[in-house]
């Protein structure tokens, strides 16, 4: 029995582990002896699956053998790709286990399979993760060791490989802590360069997949380096060590693994990632409006409020308090100090109407608690949802011209798991940017910029949908399946909500919904597409199906919790531009292309393991419009000489010109004075960049943002004021996050957004340059009435 919930066309999943390491070359300087007793003695811990885990693994195993679009078998050969994809996803930059921990685990290579169908077996899932945590435990005693053994010394020549994905795993406990010893002082100079102020290096690490490598910035900082490297390899420790009380997450990985051993948009959700994925296509959730992140105590602590939500509303709860139990309704408070922050969330969360109580040391005295009553609501996360601005600029004939910007940062749907109560408002992608563009054309605009560039996907049907505000009826996008079959998914509405003139603004983050929508704009003819020299390449549509229902009919077995079996995601097709050609691997290129440093990372598709190969399909029978091409010519030789001319884009092709040299040299110095000096030029450079887009004469323009609340209100509402402060982080919903700042949940605040001076030029820039071409698009087509944007039948091939 199949059950499918929700066909997705949704971005890559970056599970980020391991970090950038290095071939063994280091110097014995500031190293203690190589002895047994340098590194606390340890066992691997003895996990122990849990009750229902094999029965997961073998239903998750069935359904990808049947309804995954390559409907492969679990065999031998497969089951060792399973077992090299879970050791790299827990270990990707080939640092922890050892070779003989693999030699160890060699006897699973060919028999996971077997022991998923036959044995009913998921063991090796945890006795794999039970070394990895040991390894783990050691790396971490033995990084106190150095660091308590005093400061180390920079004046050697020693580089650090910057990826060891493909490197050997280290041979014995001797090789393993040279790279544990190089990464700390990779770590430990990263520190010292930003606590002497030099910050421009810090994203160096930033973007390394390493769990140590994830926290180089806030309160930190400022901390002495040996506390702030303690404490960071602590709180990595205690992570890894909260998957033991919740298996699941440890299932899940293992599953996961093996659903991307068929290609890297196939995963298994555990009942939190289930829920969470829910509320991120319905954008709301029933709690209490607080995001949670855990500090180095073990404590929950809440980071900020959500506007309008029951905590904010209490007036009782602060930013900075901690919650050290939870009670539903009357019954005892559960403690909740050093819980897994996914457990303290899902203890919060709850039906709508419901009462939770929760036990507080204030932030303000934290030898007091209190215990406050809430009652749950709905928590809309309106971040998330499409937002509107309206630019108003001098036009050419001196008379203001105004310009619709939508900005999209997902595709979705209202989304209901099994047995939930208290369903929410509906939410849907189209219904909201219908509103915002007619709100917009209510204001006159002269033309509308759809903003794709971090819209990383979502569900399908909201992507046909949306195309279909911008044409006449007719197909979108082609389906096909594995044995050939192909279905069409059309707009059927022959109303046009907006028939302006239409930029498409995408990046290489722009994925798969995101590419349906800019391939069928662009294939009708009816949307400039602009961007980078291409989208992100994902052509393939996933299924969303909770393991219950396939549980229960296949087995008759069942579970007071249907949710707690989780649910997968498997990729069930590909996708077709109407004119035949897949978006997979190559995307969606531009009609325009403006110079991105993405184009030039190890971003998109084609960078991710297993991804299916690209192909072609029939084209679809279409009218395609003559909006574009007429205008195209002379659009791009504007465009290129603004772009010749212009700063922003120098200081992108500078970047890109650097990003060419690291992709080249995947090392980095250890060296103090030679990155010193790297970080006095990058200071140079990013001071003299600031301080030239300081000096620039501002446009004489008018920004107004116009969100959904506002959508309906007459007129538009105050002009934003730019501050010198960045945008507001969001603060909505019960969620993880690392560092957000708090609201005060005023709604008549004043308005006030980034100034566009704050954000780098890669973000700066090309919405700057997609006004430009719309405003020549626009010229253009007044000039130009002769040319007329004809229908054209495009006919099927045979």
């Amino acid at each position: 029995m199949r059950i499918v919930l929700l066909l997705l066309v949704c971005g890559e999943l970056v599970w980020p582990f391991g970090g950038a390491n290095a071939a063994v070359n280091s110097t014995a300087s500031d190293q203690p002896a190589q002895t047994d007793d340098a590194v606390k003695a340890s066992t691997a811990p003895q996990l122990i699956p849990g009750t229902n885990d094999w029965r997961i693994a073998q239903a998750t195993a069935h359904m990808l053998e049947k309804y995954h679009y390559l409907h492969l078998k679990l065999d031998p050969a497969l089951s060792g790709k399973f077992f090299t994809m879970y050791v790299n996803t827990l270990d990707p930059q080939h640092i922890h286990f050892l070779q003989s921990d693999l030699d160890e685990f060699e006897k699973y290579r060919t028999t996971l399979g077997d022991m998923t169908f036959k044995k009913h077996d998921a063991s090796a899932a945890y006795v794999i993760f039970g070394r990895f945590l040991q390894r783990l435990e050691e790396r971490t005693d033995y990084a106190k060791e150095l660091l308590g053994a005093g400061s180390f010394s920079f004046d050697d020549e020693e580089q650090m490989s910057l990826s060891r994905k493909t490197a050997a795993f280290p041979k014995d406990m001797e090789e393993a802590r040279q790279l544990w010893r190089q990464r700390l002082r990779f770590e430990y100079l990263q520190e010292k360069l930003i606590k002497e102020g030099r910050k421009a290096l810090a994203q160096l690490m930033i973007n390394q997949h390493d769990p140590f490598a994830l926290a180089l910035t806030g309160t930190e900082m400022n901390g002495d380096i040996v506390k702030v490297l303690t404490a960071r390899y602590n709180r990595v420790l205690r992570n890894f060590r909260n998957w033991e009380e919740e298996d699941e997450k440890i299932l899940e990985i293992y599953l996961t693994s093996l659903a991307h051993v068929y290609d890297p948009h196939s995963d298994y959700f555990n009942k939190a990632d289930l829920e969470n994925f829910a509320i991120s296509m319905s954008l709301s959730l029933f709690g209490v409006g607080a995001q949670l992140s855990t500090d180095d105590d073990g404590y929950c602590k809440i980071v900020a409020l959500t506007p309008n939500g029951p905590a904010i509303k209490s007036k009782e709860v602060k930013p900075n308090d901690r919650i050290v139990a939870v009670a539903q309704g009357t019954n005892e408070p559960v403690d909740v100090v050093n819980m897994p922050l996914t457990k303290v969330v899902e203890k919060i969360r709850g039906e709508k109407g419901t009462e939770v109580r929760l036990t507080l040391l204030p932030a303000a005295d934290s030898s007091a608690r209190k215990v406050v009553k809430l009652i749950r609501d709905e928590i809309k996360l309106e971040d998330q949802e499409a937002t509107s601005k309206l630019i108003e600029l001098p036009g050419p004939d001196g008379q203001p011209l105004r310009l619709g910007v939508i900005d999209l940062p997902s595709f979705y749907a209202s989304f209901q798991l099994m047995g939930s109560k208290g369903r929410g408002e509906i939410k849907s992608t189209t219904v909201d940017v219908t509103r915002l563009l007619n709100k917009l054309k209510r204001e006159n605009v002269s033309g509308v910029i759809l903003d794709l560039r971090h819209n990383g996907g979502g569900a399908l049907e909201e992507s046909v949908n949306l195309t279909g505000l911008f044409i006449k009826q007719g197909p979108v996008v082609e389906v096909a399946a594995a044995d050939g079959s192909h279905e069409t998914r059309e707009d059927m509405d022959p109303s046009i909500v907006y028939d302006g003139p239409l930029i498409v603004l995408t990046s290489r983050f722009s994925a798969s919904a995101s590419e349906i929508v800019a391939g069928a704009l662009q294939d009708y003819g009816r949307a400039v597409v602009v961007g980078g020299l291409s989208t992100h390449g994902k052509g393939t549509v996933q299924s969303m199906s909770q393991l219950a229902p396939y549980m229960y009919f296949n087995e008759h077995f069942y579970t007071t919790d249907a949710n707690s079996l989780g649910a997968l995601k498997y990729t069930t097709n590909k996708f077709y531009r109407v004119s035949g050609q897949s978006t997979q691997m190559k995307g969606v290129e531009s009609d325009i292309v403006l110079p991105s440093t993405y184009d030039f990372m190890e971003l998109g598709e084609a960078s991710l393991e297993n991804a299916m190969p690209w192909d072609t399909n029939y084209p679809a029978e279409y009218d395609k419009l003559n909006r574009v091409q007429p205008y195209l010519g002379e659009l791009k030789k504007r465009s290129d000489a603004r772009i010749a001319a212009d700063r922003d884009f120098s200081y992108v092709r500078e970047d890109i010109d650097r990003e060419k040299k690291i992709m080249a040299d995947k090392s980095i110095s250890l060296n103090e004075m030679q990155r010193l000096k790297e970080a006095e030029e990058n200071e140079t450079r990013e001071r003299g960049r600031e301080q030239e887009v300081k000096s620039r004469k501002r446009q004489d323009e008018k920004v107004y943002k116009i969100t959904l609340k506002q959508v309906d209100d007459p007129g538009l509402p105050k002009p934003l004021e730019l501050a010198d402060a960045k945008p507001d982080a969001g603060t909505n919903g019960d969620a993880t996050v690392a560092e957000v700042a708090a609201s005060d949940g005023d709604d008549n605040a004043t308005v006030k957004e980034g100034d566009s001076t704050d954000l780098a030029p890669e973000e700066r820039a090309p919405l700057e340059e997609a006004e430009h071409i719309l405003v020549d698009y626009i010229a253009l087509l007044h000039s130009h009435p002769s040319i007329a944007a004809q229908e054209q039948p495009q006919p099927a091939q045979p």
